[in-house]
C-alpha cells in the first residue's frame, strides 16, 4: 500500500487565507512513502481511565461525545456549536446512484439531541445562510433513507449561499466522480474556526452565531477526501474553504492544503491508524 498526498511548494492563496499558513497556489502529487511496503498500522490511544469510585457518577455525567451513525454517513456531533464537529462518507460508483429524490426531503430538527443543544429550521429563517449539507444528498442515492438524512440538522451548517451553491457545489460533484477510477472515496468534511489578526495586532478567533439556539457559523470548511485505488495505493487529499463568496472559476487545486494545518485547527487526526510519514 502506498500513501500519496499534495505537498505545497510555492505560492500564497487569498481564498483560504493566513491562518492555515501561506502558500497553496502551486501543488503536486507526490509519494511520500518511499516503498511498496504495506503501511504500519498503530493502535489508537486507548480511552482516559475513570476513578473506581462509583460515587463519582451519583448524579451522572455532564456530557459524552456524541457519535451518530445514519445509514450512510457517521458524524460526531459538537453540542456548544449545534452542529457537528465532523461528518464521514464513504462512496463508490453504487452508493451515488439511485433513485432517491430530494424533492421528497425536508430538513429537520435532529431529535435524539437536547432541544438545548440542537439548531431548529427557524434559527436559518432570515439569516442570509443557506442550510449547508455536510453529506452531500446527491451522494447517497442509492437509498431514499440515506438521502432523507442528510437533511437532519444535525449534518447541516449555516453556508454562504454563493459558496454553497457554486464553488463548494463542485467540490461535492468532483468527489462524486473519483468513484470512476477508484475502489472508495472517503470523505471528511467538517467546519473550522479559523484565528484573525486585528487592528491591535493580536490574533483572535470570532465567528457569528444565528437564531435563537445560536447556531455557529464556522469560518471555512474543510473536506479530506481519502481515495483507495484498487491496487491498493492511498492517495489524501485535503480542502478548505472560506465560509464566504468563492469564485467557481478557481481550479479547485488551489483550495489543498497540508493535512497537517487541518488537524492543528480542527483539533483531529485523519488516518489514525496509518502511520504518515511527513516531509
Amino acid at each position: 500500500m502506498r500513501l500519496n498526498s499534495w505537498i505545497l511548494v510555492s505560492g500564497v492563496s487569498l481564498a483560504v487565507g493566513s491562518a492555515l499558513g501561506a502558500g497553496v497556489t502551486n501543488w503536486r502529487p507526490h509519494d511520500i512513502s518511499g516503498c511498496d511496503s504495506p503501511l504500519s498500522i498503530v493502535q489508537a490511544a486507548s480511552e482516559v481511565s475513570l476513578p473506581p469510585s462509583s460515587s463519582i457518577f451519583r448524579f451522572g455525567l455532564p456530557g459524552f461525545s456524541q457519535l451518530k451513525t445514519r445509514q450512510s454517513h457517521v458524524l460526531s456531533y459538537d453540542k456548544r456549536l449545534r452542529g457537528p464537529a465532523w461528518v464521514l462518507e464513504q462512496l463508490n460508483t453504487e452508493c451515488i446512484k439511485g433513485t432517491a429524490d430530494r424533492r421528497s426531503c425536508d430538513f429537520r430538527e435532529d431529535k435524539s439531541v437536547h432541544p438545548y443543544h440542537r439548531a431548529t429550521n427557524s434559527d436559518y429563517k432570515t439569516s442570509g445562510f443557506d442550510r449547508g449539507h455536510l453529506a452531500a444528498a446527491a451522494n447517497h442515492k442509492w437509498s431514499q433513507q440515506a438521502m432523507d438524512e442528510t437533511f437532519i440538522l444535525s449534518n447541516v451548517y449555516p453556508q454562504n449561499p454563493n459558496l454553497n451553491q457554486n464553488a463548494w457545489n463542485n467540490l461535492e460533484q468532483y468527489c462524486r466522480s473519483l468513484t470512476k477510477s477508484n475502489k472508495n472515496v472517503y470523505v471528511c468534511t467538517g467546519p473550522l474556526f479559523l484565528p484573525k489578526m486585528e487592528e491591535d495586532g493580536k490574533m483572535y478567533v470570532k465567528y457569528q452565531v444565528i437564531g435563537t439556539n445560536n447556531v455557529a457559523v464556522p469560518t471555512h470548511f474543510f473536506k479530506v477526501v481519502v481515495l483507495e485505488k484498487f491496487n491498493g495505493e492511498i492517495e489524501l487529499r485535503p480542502y478548505v474553504m472560506p465560509n464566504s463568496p468563492v469564485d467557481d472559476k478557481i481550479p479547485l487545486e488551489r483550495f489543498l492544503v497540508p493535512i497537517e494545518s487541518i488537524e492543528r485547527a480542527a483539533g483531529l487526526l485523519f488516518l489514525p491508524n496509518i502511520l504518515k510519514t511527513t516531509i
